[in-house]
């Protein structure tokens, strides 16, 4: 980053743990003052039956893909409203509007939807005092965990194709792209808002 004229430094957080992002800001505060752009993004999936999941799998998925949203909203976004600024993306999934097919993944599922109405949820409580909160729904994207399931069951990959009208998964800057247009100027009335980018996954 420095090569790019920027600075940056990276700081160990347990999202699922409120005291460790409770820490994670103070630290970041601490060097950096100042915090413009939030964007959550940390998220695990476990394709189980949900007749077969575990009450600590079904606690692991909701803590790390929603709970932990919840804790990094709240303690960044303090910190925004006192300065009435700030902007908050959240990745969220295709997955909180529809089922996916043919994998099992009802905790994922549930833990995304979630962080939808959790975004809507602080946008309309923040709106007034400077802070927008913003979210991200991907549909499949070429990630190490989209890529993995692929390998590992190719008939995976040919039914996800199949049911995108694009034909084909997306790449990371599709979503990087997204997050951009959310936390700059360019959206500056949208609050609340979930932006879907799946290729038409949810269009049918």
């Amino acid at each position: 980053m420095k090569g790019l004229g920027r600075n940056s430094f990276a700081v160990e957080v347990n999202v699922s743990d409120p005291s460790s992002v409770k820490k994670m800001t103070e630290s970041v505060y601490k060097k950096a003052k100042q915090v413009d752009v939030l964007v959550n993004n940390a998220g695990v999936a476990s394709n189980i039956p949900a007749e077969d999941t575990s009450d600590d799998e079904y606690k692991r998925i909701m803590g790390i893909n929603l709970d932990g949203v919840f804790y990094c909203c709240r303690d960044v976004g303090k910190r925004m409203l006192a300065r009435g600024s700030g902007c908050i993306v959240n990745i969220a999934s295709m997955s909180g509007h529809v089922v996916n097919d043919p994998q099992p993944q009802a905790p994922y599922n549930i833990s995304k939807a979630g962080v939808i109405m959790l975004t809507k949820s602080f946008a309309a409580e923040w709106a007034k005092r400077g802070v927008r909160v913003n979210s991200v729904s991907p549909g499949y994207i070429q990630t190490e965990m989209t890529k993995r399931g692929m390998e590992m069951y190719p008939a995976w990959k040919e039914r996800w194709e199949s049911m995108t009208p694009m034909g084909h998964v997306g790449e990371p800057n599709d979503i990087a792209n997204a997050v951009w247009y959310l936390a700059s100027d360019a959206s500056k009335f949208a609050t609340g808002t979930d932006l879907i980018v799946d290729g038409g996954y949810t269009s049918w």
